[in-house]
């Protein structure tokens, strides 16, 4: 997570690659779920309000088996289009997904 010194977070759009990171995520998918607005990319948040999405996204996760093919089909299809476009702005940054395959032996 990409915070500074006074603990408010970065925003996706400001933090690696666009957003990829685990907060990045937990944000795109409070969007998908309809909990945040698709444009609100959380600049400014304290740690404590992105740690209590965190946890409202987990619980709704939760629902579905943490499984995409679960979801209600509005939901998957929003879902899908959030994260690709997200996938798109990374790739143009230069993200490329390695690092998240990386050992860090």
């Amino acid at each position: 997570m990409s915070f500074n010194e006074d603990k408010r977070y970065v925003g996706m759009h400001n933090d690696f690659c666009d957003g990829m990171t685990h907060t990045g995520k937990v944000i795109r998918d409070a969007q998908a779920f309809a909990f945040i607005p698709e444009d609100e990319s959380c600049e400014g948040w304290l740690m404590s309000d992105i740690q209590t999405l965190w946890h409202k996204v987990d619980e709704e996760w939760e629902k579905y088996g943490f499984l995409v093919a679960k979801l209600p089909e509005e939901v998957r299809a929003r879902f899908l289009r959030i994260h690709g476009e997200a996938i798109q702005r990374a790739k143009a940054a230069g993200w490329d997904g390695e690092v998240e395959l990386q050992d860090d032996k």
